[in-house]
């Protein structure tokens, strides 16, 4: 079987690539290869390829450049999902998209489901959201993961930049009022396996899923939780244990307005695949291992 992995240098892009190559023939074209810009250029690698299978990890995550340099958000998170789309539904693949929290309005306390109204408060949550309506709308079959705040051993992400300032600097405040689940890359690159392979037996199970950890937590307690971490693994450290302090949203303003709740319900995953998804405390504990090695 042939498939197609578009954004394989990225963090969940990398982890798909050593999931799925030994399962399927990959094809996954690099940057200096394949201009997702250019969409002309994509229809004509879909076309060489002529995969079963597209897995688009790729996307515009610059949540904050987004603000300004909205065409290329939009050309990334929206259009080029939606020339895949049209692809598979004309030729009966299955595409395989990767979407965000940041589609929904972000207020209230209760995890938001598949079926929650959608307000993106960011050009980037707008753009995720009008690529989401594109698959959609090619009805193409197509496994749309939602997820949210996306981590991994490589790449630029909350758990290393946390590891590394603390290192740089004696005490960090972090925001505390923004709640969601830290998703390692690893994880959504199994789940991802793991869907295809019931979706060959079962084609049936398409449509919008949420894709997360267990568990709730605030940027300011996950930051806790890397710290206890890294000082059990006996990584060196300049913050003290103490000088970890909270930190309101509206203390640290940025470009791009972020969710207070970003908090997402899992449950029409596990029930349609059958799989029981795990505690974000154990996924970081993983994750920092894979981070060491």
């Amino acid at each position: 079987m042939s498939g197609l992995l578009l954004g394989a240098s990225g963090q969940v892009g990398h982890e798909l690539h050593k999931a799925l190559a030994i399962h399927l023939d990959l094809h996954a074209p690099d940057r200096r290869t394949l201009d997702l810009t250019d969409l002309d250029a994509v229809k004509r690698c879909l076309d060489h390829y002529r995969p079963q299978w597209v897995i688009n990890a790729a996307a515009y995550t610059a949540v904050d450049q987004a603000e300004t340099d909205t065409a290329t958000a939009f050309r990334l998170n929206a259009e080029l999902p939606g020339c895949l789309a049209r692809y598979c539904a004309d030729h009966g693949a299955l595409l395989t998209h990767y979407s965000s929290d940041y589609v929904y309005p972000g207020d209230g306390i209760r995890p938001w489901t598949e079926d929650s109204p959608t307000d993106p408060l960011s050009c980037y949550g707008q753009s995720k959201l009008a690529g989401d309506e594109a698959v959609l709308a090619s009805r193409c079959d197509a496994q749309i993961f939602r997820t949210s705040w996306v981590y991994s051993a490589r790449g630029n992400n909350f758990m290393k930049t946390m590891l590394r300032l603390g290192r740089e600097r004696a005490s960090l405040a972090i925001v505390d009022d923004q709640v969601g689940a830290p998703t390692p890359a690893r994880l959504i690159a199994d789940v991802t396996l793991h869907a295809w392979q019931v979706y060959r037996s079962r084609p049936e199970l398409t449509g919008l899923y949420h894709l997360a950890p267990r568990g709730f937590v605030s940027w300011y307690d996950f930051a806790r939780e890397i710290f206890r971490l890294a000082r059990l693994h006996g990584l060196p450290l300049m913050l003290c244990d103490d000088q970890l302090s909270r930190l309101a949203t509206k203390d640290y303003p940025t470009p791009a307005k972020r969710p207070p709740n970003s908090r997402l319900s899992v449950s029409r995953l596990e029930n349609a695949f059958d799989i029981s998804l795990p505690d974000w405390r154990r996924q970081l504990s993983l994750t920092m291992k894979d981070y060491l090695r």
